[in-house]
């Protein structure tokens, strides 16, 4: 792949992928090499809990490797499941575990004000 020094990327695009709808029995050695083809792994995380079964973290060396594995593999059947693969974005999983501490808080607040009347 030939890599323009000048070439910009979008925003979002960064080395972490988010892997969603993988097959339950993929180990990390399948995801290697179906992964693997777009350039060096640094780390493979699947999902082992009940909430985050079928996802996973496939972070790249390079982040160029990553957008042309987003950009091949977006799609891709993998015993019988079609991936999606997406950028990892930090600021969305703390947003939305923000939003639920909130949640909480305001349902202790209501507790509160029922206990006080």
């Amino acid at each position: 792949m030939s890599r323009k020094s000048n070439a910009r990327l979008p925003p979002e695009v960064n080395r972490i992928l988010y892997v969603k709808n993988l097959p339950y029995t993929v180990n990390s050695e399948t995801l290697y090499g179906i992964f693997g083809k777009f350039g060096a792994i640094r780390q493979i995380r699947l999902g082992n809990k009940p909430d985050t079964k079928g996802t996973g973290f496939v972070i790249y060396d390079d982040i160029y490797d990553a957008k042309n594995a987003v950009d091949h593999l977006s799609g891709y059947n993998v015993e019988g499941r079609y991936l999606i693969v997406l950028y990892y974005q930090q600021n969305k999983v703390t947003k939305k575990m923000n939003t639920e501490k909130k949640k909480q808080d305001i349902e202790k607040m209501k507790e509160q004000l029922d206990a006080m009347s």
